[in-house]
């Protein structure tokens, strides 16, 4: 089994790590915070102190990162991934960014691999292993990967080439948070009409409404549980890429727009760090019926 460097073990990457190492992947992590790596090595990861150390042999060098800033440090830095990575390696970033922070990567890569590679799960699909992982890069290096992502993912598809992983990921923002604004109006239009709406949110879910959100999510909206699995400030940052994508595109995106506004409205409101399903809580205000 190849040798796997792990970068960024918050609260996507150290279960993905912890798939990997019951995988049987010998997993070196590393993460600015201490604690984070020592569960890694309390699960069976080995621990690194710094980016060159858990780089440094490595056959495959993981990043899951929050932002583009922190991509552009940890691997295009002076010290960083690409400073340090053996030859020939591959290197697999799951950080949601920008297409073309992505393509800046694969270009600066000139000696080794790299696949741009967001997912989509949220924090439960990281821990059960079940995320869609959205893949952009050259089809040899996707194959080289596909045991990694049969340890961390349910479905893995190449998508095209370095930056392509990063715009399908836009699109699933896009859908995702667009859904989360619809069934919070839903929610809203049933309960102020006086009907009983989780019967009525059953009916919508077995139907042609029927949706993943619907699926999960429906029981902790009713009952205002915005408890986080995917953090509104992170849906902000992601919608912001969605806008970028769109500009640089050129096409009109109306909807996009809309939903962008929503999750900007929940930061405002001081839900950052509340689950993107916390844009009830925006829905109920612009009607003045919040429940908070």
């Amino acid at each position: 089994m190849p040798s796997i460097g792990f970068i960024g073990l918050g609260i996507m990457g150290a279960p993905m790590a912890r798939n990997l190492v019951r995988a049987g992947f010998a997993v070196t992590g590393f993460d600015l915070d201490a604690e984070a790596v020592a569960s890694l090595a309390a699960d069976g990861g080995k621990p690194a102190g710094s980016i060159a150390e858990v780089v440094r042999g490595a056959d495959i060098v993981v990043t899951m990162l929050p932002a583009d800033q922190h991509v552009e440090t940890a691997v295009l830095g002076e010290d960083g991934v690409l400073a340090h990575i053996e030859p020939g390696a591959l290197l697999i970033d799951f950080s949601t960014i920008r297409p073309e922070t992505a393509q800046k990567v694969a270009a600066a890569a000139t000696g080794s691999r790299v696949l741009d590679a967001p997912v989509s799960g949220g924090q439960q699909g990281a821990v059960d292993g079940a995320l869609s992982i959205m893949v952009g890069g050259a089809e040899a290096d996707f194959a080289a990967a596909r045991r990694v992502f049969d340890a961390v993912g349910r479905v893995a598809a190449l998508v095209g080439p370095a930056g392509a992983g990063q715009v399908v990921k836009a699109a699933n923002q896009l859908v995702v948070g667009g859904t989360y604004a619809l069934v919070a109006e839903a929610i809203l239009l049933m309960e102020a009409s006086g009907v009983d709406a989780s019967a009525g949110l059953d009916m919508l879910a077995g139907g042609l409404a029927g949706s993943r959100i619907l699926e999960l999510k429906r029981g902790s909206m009713l009952a205002r549980d915005f408890t986080p699995g995917f953090r509104i400030d992170l849906h902000h940052k992601d919608m912001g890429i969605v806008l970028d994508a769109a500009r640089q595109a050129e096409v009109a995106l109306p909807f996009g727009f809309q939903v962008a506004a929503y999750v900007q409205a929940a930061r405002a409101q001081g839900l950052g760090d509340r689950d993107h399903s916390g844009l009830l809580a925006v829905a109920e205000q612009l009607s003045g019926r919040s429940t908070a």
